[in-house]
């Protein structure tokens, strides 16, 4: 898993027929420290993120792992919306 920051919403009119109903959203990499880490990803949103909230999102076939992207093709999603987290116990994140 890995964190990032959501950035925007994606909107496909055309898509698989897999992926009608799925939500998108662009998502931004957070290192440990908070800070942007250059890489970016489309996810599926299964759990009601909103912009400039900080998530832990899963690639790969663990994406396909959720009731709403089994058996979709789908290789990034959005699997909790982050409240805090610390490293070597110095807090780096905390949700107002």
């Amino acid at each position: 898993m890995q964190l990032a920051q959501v950035a925007g919403t994606v909107v496909a009119s055309r898509k698989d027929e897999k992926m009608v109903g799925v939500r998108f959203l662009v998502l931004k990499d957070l290192d440990l420290e908070n800070r942007p880490s250059g890489g970016s990803v489309i996810a599926a949103d299964p759990v009601g993120a909103d912009r400039g909230e900080v998530v832990i999102y899963s690639k790969g076939s663990s994406a396909r792992q959720t009731e709403i992207t089994r058996d979709r093709p789908n290789d990034a999603v959005i699997c909790g919306i982050v409240d805090q987290w610390e490293v070597g116990g110095a807090e780096k994140y905390r949700k107002i």
